[in-house]
């Protein structure tokens, strides 16, 4: 028997609302499941770098990683510390014991350590033994070129945000030279050591009894600048720290005032990868919280 057509429309609309419910409810319970899966997740991830944190478990080698092609943020529910380390882990294999030698140049020189672009490429360790581990490193790089200098190359997302930088503004080099300002060899690092410090200097640096100088230069194969992350410039404006602040560029070692690391993060989220603005002589620095 055929139904009347007024019927077929009305039973027609009732059809489409029901399945209409239905996908909304589908949608929601899909959500509800997927925000517990991430709540878990954090959780699982805050409770190893707990652990790692206490003396006891160093080198902390147990932080689960995510792939470093994903944009990553650390969860706001860890402290400072917990936050750094969670975002350092991701790039290095191994977070040495506090009290190290290799720690305390960590604490100093690894702001690069939470760097998210994917085109940067970071050392296993932060100390390169000799001229040939340094040049096998540099090797594997992708440089880009200052503009407007002779000899001045960055890893090409460095040299790229610092050219951005000095389009807004006239920010010239330190000693205009780039083998100096830029990239450098490890026997340039080494010979900057030995103009400023010595080996008696170094070892205690070693055992932990001096830091000051770490603020002046950086021991032999543990400067940022070997990595083409770094560059001396001659800063004094707001107005040029702004542009650089903007580009991902930042001093990030306390009382070095012509050293810019390349962080690539925005000032925002710099709080939340755990640094700690400080201000030194009128100059911030977003200092390592370890």
């Amino acid at each position: 028997m055929k139904l009347p057509i007024k019927k077929k429309r009305i039973i027609n609309r009732i059809i489409k609302k029901a399945t209409f419910i239905s996908i909304v409810i589908l949608m929601i319970f899909v959500l509800v499941a997927s925000n517990e899966i991430t709540h878990h997740k954090l959780a699982r991830t805050a409770q190893p770098l707990n652990v790692c944190l206490s003396t006891d478990s160093f080198p902390c080698t147990d932080i689960p990683k995510e792939p470093t092609s994903k944009a990553f943020l650390p969860n706001p529910e860890l402290n400072a510390q917990q936050r750094f380390l969670s975002a350092i882990a991701r790039k290095l294999s191994t977070i040495p014991q506090p009290g190290t030698y290799e720690y305390t140049l960590l604490r100093t020189y690894g702001a690069v350590f939470v760097n998210q672009d994917v085109e940067i490429k970071l050392p296993q360790k932060d100390i390169f033994a000799n001229e040939q581990e340094t040049q096998e490193f540099q090797a594997t790089l992708t440089m880009g070129h200052v503009d407007g200098t002779n000899d001045c190359y960055l890893q090409k997302s460095a040299a790229n945000a610092l050219n951005k930088a000095r389009i807004q503004q006239q920010i010239p080099l330190k000693s205009g030279y780039g083998s100096g300002d830029c990239t450098r060899t490890f026997n340039t690092n080494l010979r900057f050591w030995h103009k400023y410090a010595n080996n008696q200097i170094l070892t205690k640096v070693q055992q932990g009894k001096e830091t000051k100088i770490l603020g002046l230069v950086a021991p032999p194969g543990t400067s940022q600048h070997l990595w083409g992350l770094a560059i001396d410039l001659r800063v004094g404006s707001k107005e040029q720290r702004k542009a650089l602040n903007q580009n991902g560029w930042f001093q990030t070692v306390e009382n070095d005032v012509p050293h810019w690391t390349y962080v690539g993060l925005t000032e925002d989220n710099l709080p939340l990868f755990g640094f700690n603005k400080q201000v030194v002589r009128g100059i911030t620095y977003w200092i390592t919280p370890l």
